[in-house]
C-alpha cells in the first residue's frame, strides 16, 4: 500500500527538492520487518495501552547521563495514537494557537461571515506569512493544521462551484504544507480534521455528548453543520470499545484464547451496532437541504472533481498543480480496521479507493491498519476452530458492518439524492435549524461523495461485499 498521495507534480521549487510524497516521515511498520511478531502482541498483558499516552518517550523528560534507554513499547493502541477512552478521537484537542498565529485564528473564528459575505478571500490576501517554527507538539500542529484547512476549503469554494480559484495563495499555501509534512497529513480538509481534532466540551467536566459539545472551527451552514460534525463524532466515540475489541481478538486468536476471542467479538459486534444508532441522531440534527446546498461544497476535494479538473497550484510548493481528494467517512481508521479483522474482500475499483484513503489517516492510525492486515486471520481461526459459538460470533460482527453500511446508504439517499432532486426542482426549503442561507445547489459532485467516488456503486458494492464476508453453516 502506498505511504504517500496520489498527487500530480511535475516540477518543484525551492526550498522544497525532496521528493513530493506527502510525508516527509513516514511511520513505517512497527518491528524491524514487515513479518508479524508475534511476540510484541503477547508481551503485555491487556495490551498494555494507557489512554493518552504519548506514543514515543519525549527526550527532554529521560534523565541525563543514566546510561538507560527506553525499551521500544509493545504493540499496543497507544503506540499508534489511539485509546481506549477516545479511539481515534484527539484527546481533548486545543482551542487556541499561540499568540503569533492570531491572524490565522482570528479568520479562522470569523469563517461563516467571511464567506458568506464573499469577504474571505480578500482577508487572506492580507493575511501576513507566518512561519511554523514557533508551533511546538503534536496537539498544536493538529489545531494548525485543522485551521489552515477551514481556511483553505473557504476560501476555495467562497464562491461555489463556477468561482473556483486555480492557485492557493503563498501566505496560505506554504504554511499550510508545512503542517502537513510535519503531521504526515495531506494540504487539504480530511475527517482527521473535519471530526477527530475538530471538538471541545462546553463543560470541561461534562460528558462526551451532544449537548456538552461544540466544534472548534466552523463552516456556513449553522446548525446543521455543528450537527454533521457532531453526530459524525459521535459515531467515532460509539466505535471506542471496537478498538479494544479488535485488539483482544488478535491477541485471543495468537494465544489460541477461545473464550476471551468469543468475548472480543461480542463486544465489537455491540460497538458496531451502536456506530448504527449514533448515526441515526443525523435526522435530529441536520437538515438535509442545507447540508446538501451549503455544506457539502466545502467538503470537496480537487482530484476527480469536475468543478476542478486540473488540480491546485500550491504557491511557494510547486510550479504544478496537485490533486487531493476531499473529506470522506472512507478515511475513518476503525471501518478499516474491522475490514481488515474480518477478513472482508471489496473489488478491486472500491479496494484501490479505500487504499487511497488511508493516505489521508494519521500515519500511526494507517500504521494500526497495517498491523491488524499482517495479524494472523481471524476468519481462518474461526472456520477452524469447533467452537459453534465463534461461527455465530463472527457472523454478527459481519451483519453488524454490512447493516452499518446499509444505514450509510439510507443517509447518503436523503441527504444527497433526494435534496438533490428536491434542489434540482427548485423545491428545496431552508431548514428552521440552518441559520443559513441556502445557497446554489452544486451539480460537480451529484453523483459522487466528497472523497471522490462514484457514491452509489462504492457504497453499494462495499455493502455486498461485507455481507459476502459471512461464515456458512
Amino acid at each position: 500500500m502506498p505511504m504517500g498521495l496520489e498527487i500530480s507534480v511535475c516540477s518543484m521549487t525551492a526550498p522544497y527538492q525532496q521528493p513530493l510524497t506527502v510525508f516527509a516521515r513516514p511511520i513505517l511498520p512497527l518491528g524491524s520487518g514487515s513479518h508479524w511478531d508475534k511476540e510484541r502482541w503477547l508481551s503485555t498483558p491487556g495490551a498494555g495501552q494507557t489512554p493518552g499516552a504519548r506514543p514515543h518517550p519525549d527526550p527532554a523528560l529521560m534523565e541525563p547521563g543514566d546510561g538507560s534507554e527506553e525499551p521500544p513499547l509493545p504493540l499496543a493502541l497507544a503506540r499508534f495514537q489511539l485509546s481506549e477512552e477516545y479511539g481515534s478521537l484527539l484527546p481533548e484537542p486545543l482551542t487556541e494557537l499561540p499568540a503569533p498565529y492570531g491572524p490565522w485564528m482570528e479568520i479562522a473564528h470569523d469563517l461563516p461571515q467571511l464567506i458568506t459575505s464573499h469577504r474571505l478571500r480578500s482577508r487572506v490576501h492580507q493575511m501576513p506569512q507566518l512561519s511554523t517554527r514557533h508551533l511546538h507538539g503534536r496537539e498544536e500542529l493538529h489545531l494548525a493544521h485543522l485551521v489552515l484547512s477551514f481556511i483553505t476549503m473557504g476560501y476555495l469554494w467562497q464562491e461555489g462551484e463556477e468561482g473556483t480559484v486555480k492557485i492557493l495563495p503563498r501566505n496560505l499555501a506554504v504554511p499550510f504544507w508545512e503542517v502537513s509534512q510535519a503531521l504526515g497529513l495531506p494540504p487539504i480538509l480530511s475527517h482527521a480534521d473535519f471530526v477527530l481534532a475538530n471538538w471541545r466540551r462546553k463543560n470541561p467536566n461534562g460528558p462526551l455528548e451532544i449537548d456538552n459539545l461544540d466544534t472548534i472551527i466552523a463552516l456556513p451552514g449553522g446548525e446543521s453543520l455543528r450537527g454533521f460534525i457532531l453526530v459524525t463524532l459521535l459515531v467515532e466515540k460509539a466505535a471506542v470499545p471496537g478498538f479494544k475489541a479488535i485488539v483482544e481478538a488478535v491477541r485471543a486468536v495468537l494465544q489460541l484464547d477461545e473464550e476471551t476471542l468469543h468475548r472480543a467479538l461480542q463486544d465489537m459486534a455491540e460497538a458496531i451496532r451502536d456506530m448504527s444508532k449514533a448515526l441515526k441522531r443525523m435526522h435530529d440534527h441536520v437538515d438535509p437541504a442545507v447540508f446538501y446546498t451549503v455544506i457539502r461544497i466545502f467538503l470537496s476535494g480537487w482530484k476527480d472533481n469536475p468543478a476542478m479538473p486540473d488540480g491546485l497550484i500550491y504557491e511557494g510548493v510547486s510550479d504544478e498543480p496537485m490533486e487531493y481528494s476531499g473529506g470522506s467517512a472512507a478515511q475513518s481508521t476503525i471501518l478499516h480496521a474491522f475490514d481488515e479483522l474480518l477478513g472482508i474482500r471489496h473489488s478491486e475499483e472500491s479496494a484501490a479507493f479505500l487504499h487511497r484513503m488511508r493516505g489521508y489517516m494519521p500515519p500511526p492510525h494507517r500504521a494500526f491498519v497495517e498491523e491488524i492486515h499482517r495479524a494472523p486471520s481471524l476468519k481462518q481461526h474461526v472456520l477452524s476452530s469447533r467452537d459453534t459459538r465463534l461461527h455465530v460470533a463472527f457472523n454478527q460482527c459481519v451483519s453488524a458492518l454490512a447493516d452499518f453500511r446499509s444505514y450509510h446508504i439510507t443517509i447518503v439517499t436523503k441527504y444527497i439524492t433526494i435534496a438533490a432532486a428536491k434542489a434540482k426542482a427548485g423545491r428545496a426549503e431552508p431548514g428552521t435549524k440552518s441559520g443559513s442561507s441556502i445557497g446554489k445547489p452544486p451539480s460537480a459532485l451529484e453523483a459522487k461523495g466528497t472523497g471522490g467516488s462514484h457514491i452509489f456503486s462504492f457504497l453499494k458494492s462495499i455493502r455486498d461485499t461485507t455481507r459476502e464476508g459471512m461464515i456458512n453453516a
